[in-house]
């Protein structure tokens, strides 16, 4: 069949070697074609210039927009009692969806798990909670709710590994539910604040009554929340924050 030949292609010399052929490829006695195409190539020495790209390919503004740091994530864990209101706590506040491991409460938890005489709670965390929820430019909070049932309590060594602090809630109504939350806090010597929740916009004891019923010193900060509330809850956050940094810089100046 005919050859094809791009007419900017170099003519060849009788008895020469096609420029595009074998032997020329690998030989290396063809002369090398002054150009390819339309595109010639710079003298010898001369500088490259970059690739010139569309205006279109340049996000407007990309040049001169200041480059800002990512926010500093931060870990707090929720933790307390079974039926306490730590997944209502995380899922009022955080930013997105939050990932929660709810099954249905069977009639195997009788008398294992009791949510109070009143409540209406039909299901219960079996492993964790997880939402975030960002500050500012500069802090963006992880936060890990733990299971409440004493059978899942070998997990919250793992959910409060490299926390700054914790939240822990507390039912007003049923305290005895909340010792193990406060013993363990205590414990490991990470900060931490502890929430009473206003089930119906009220406390069955005062704040004083309860610090003293759980013997809590009066370094542990002691506050009121509605864990339905947005609001409420981000100022109970807030306090843990406030409480970590206090801690922080007490190490630092010892």
């Amino acid at each position: 069949m005919d050859s094809v030949r791009s007419p900017d292609w170099p003519v060849t010399p009788p008895g020469a070697p096609a420029p595009n052929s074998a032997a020329a490829r690998y030989s290396g006695s063809a002369p090398t074609p002054t150009h390819v195409g339309r595109a010639t190539p710079p003298p010898a020495g001369a500088p490259v210039a970059p690739p010139a790209y569309p205006p279109s390919a340049v996000p407007s503004g990309a040049a001169d927009a200041p480059r800002t740091a990512p926010p500093i994530p931060v870990k707090i864990v929720i933790a307390g009692g079974f039926g306490v209101g730590k997944t209502t706590a995380v899922g009022s506040i955080s930013e997105i969806v939050p990932l929660t491991t709810e099954a249905e409460m069977t009639s195997a938890g009788i008398g294992v798990d009791d949510p109070g005489q009143n409540s209406t709670k039909t299901t219960t965390t079996v492993a964790m909670d997880f939402g975030c929820v960002t500050i500012d430019r500069s802090l963006k909070l992880y936060l890990f709710g733990t299971p409440g049932q004493a059978r899942f309590g070998f997990m919250w060594d793992d959910l409060a590994q490299g926390a700054l602090g914790a939240l822990v809630v507390v039912d007003s109504a049923r305290l005895d539910d909340c010792y193990p939350a406060v013993d363990y806090f205590e414990q490991t010597g990470l900060p931490f604040v502890v929430g009473v929740n206003a089930f119906d916009g009220q406390l069955a004891h005062d704040l004083d009554a309860i610090r003293w019923a759980l013997a809590i010193g009066e370094h542990v900060p002691l506050v009121q929340f509605d864990a339905r509330d947005r609001l409420s809850v981000r100022d109970a956050l807030l306090v843990v924050l406030d409480r970590a940094l206090d801690r922080a810089t007490r190490e630092q100046r010892a």
